[in-house]
């Protein structure tokens, strides 16, 4: 009965939110209308990569996820970059970097933790991690560094170039974690027992994947959705570009990883949800930006990689917190408060700004 309730809810949420789209409701009230939906989207995807990790493994049902919700953001982006709106872009890049690694990693530790005392997972996928999330920071300082002495033509070139640097990287990445050292990165050995019974999981393997595949696409159209509803929302309420496309649009763009990884922390299934935040993060750093400064000069108005100090000095601070946290391959509730209480504190700064 109550997931009859569910799926009737999500599908008319859903419904309701292309009707005020395409009939042209007032924004305020398509935006409320988009947030409701794609709560409930989220909640259907967090439901479907737990069932595709079950099959899969941890790992891959956490990068699946974070692929699936990162696929949806970058549809998002490349609308916004076609109209010109590169600083709401990279804002919305800086929003869910900062999200995933503090929001959604913090969500997952803190109530994780309240139900299991400690959890744990692969320290060495840990290590890998922070690694990768310096690697991040310094490709985002660099351009921002060099860039007042280089010419346009010489700073979107640099973008350019970092961005292959960086979509190389991302890619042998994969290959090093779920090819030539698939076993000594896997969760197996700090698998987390769940109190839910195994006949839980009623969705078949492609069952499985078809749901996650479907939630994606439903996510992503009511996120094009939103998006068109922020101009004139953020008008009407007085709040900044910098504001909205950093902290807004990336909590509900990035809602559908909030939920599954919450989700599975509270099964003790940190790894996955690590996975999901630590991963979706890096992703987007190392992968989704790159392709967006690509997508751009292919569109004749390249987007370059330089963000403003505000955008990188929280890149950084997000980045130092999450990898001082996961480097140990151990957490517990206290940690995720410590990296709640560091977002709070950007989105205050960032509102203020």
């Amino acid at each position: 009965m109550r997931q009859k309730l569910f799926y009737l809810i999500l599908i008319a949420s859903f419904a309701l939110s292309a009707i005020a789209h395409y009939t042209h409701w007032t924004a305020t009230i398509q935006f409320l209308l988009c947030c409701v939906a794609v709560v409930f989207a989220a909640a259907f995807m967090g439901k479907a990569t737990e069932s595709v990790a079950h099959y899969a493994g941890d790992r891959i049902g956490g990068f699946l996820n974070a692929t699936f919700g990162n696929a949806a953001e970058l549809i998002i982006a490349i609308f916004l970059v076609k109209d010109g709106l590169h600083e709401m872009v990279k804002a919305s890049i800086t929003g869910s970097i900062i999200g995933n690694m503090l929001l959604v990693l913090g969500l997952s530790v803190l109530l994780g933790g309240l139900k299991f005392k400690e959890q744990n997972f692969n320290v060495k996928l840990a290590g890998h991690n922070a690694s990768l999330m310096m690697l991040a920071v310094i490709a985002l300082f660099i351009p921002a560094l060099f860039g007042p002495s280089f010419t346009t033509k010489e700073t979107d070139s640099l973008s350019l170039i970092v961005a292959i640097v960086l979509i190389i990287a991302y890619v042998l990445w994969l290959v090093f974690s779920m090819v030539t050292h698939k076993d000594e990165l896997s969760d197996s050995a700090f698998a987390g027992t769940s109190d839910e019974p195994a006949h839980e999981i009623e969705w078949s393997k492609g069952k499985s994947v078809l749901f996650l595949v479907i939630a994606t696409v439903m996510v992503a159209f009511i996120s094009e959705w939103l998006v068109g509803t922020v101009e004139e929302f953020t008008h009407r309420f007085g709040l900044t570009e910098l504001f909205v496309g950093a902290f807004l649009i990336a909590i509900i763009g990035n809602a559908a990883e909030h939920s599954a990884a919450v989700f599975l922390a509270m099964k003790n299934k940190i790894g996955a949800a690590v996975e999901i935040a630590i991963g979706s993060s890096l992703q987007i750093s190392l992968f989704v930006a790159p392709v967006l400064v690509i997508v751009s000069y292919f569109m004749g108005n390249t987007m370059n990689i330089v963000f403003t100090v505000y955008e990188l000095a929280a890149i950084a601070v997000a980045a130092l917190i999450a990898k001082s946290i996961s480097q140990d391959g151990s957490t517990n509730w206290y940690e995720g408060v410590l990296l709640i209480v560091v977002y709070v504190i950007l989105g205050i700064a960032f509102y203020l700004v």
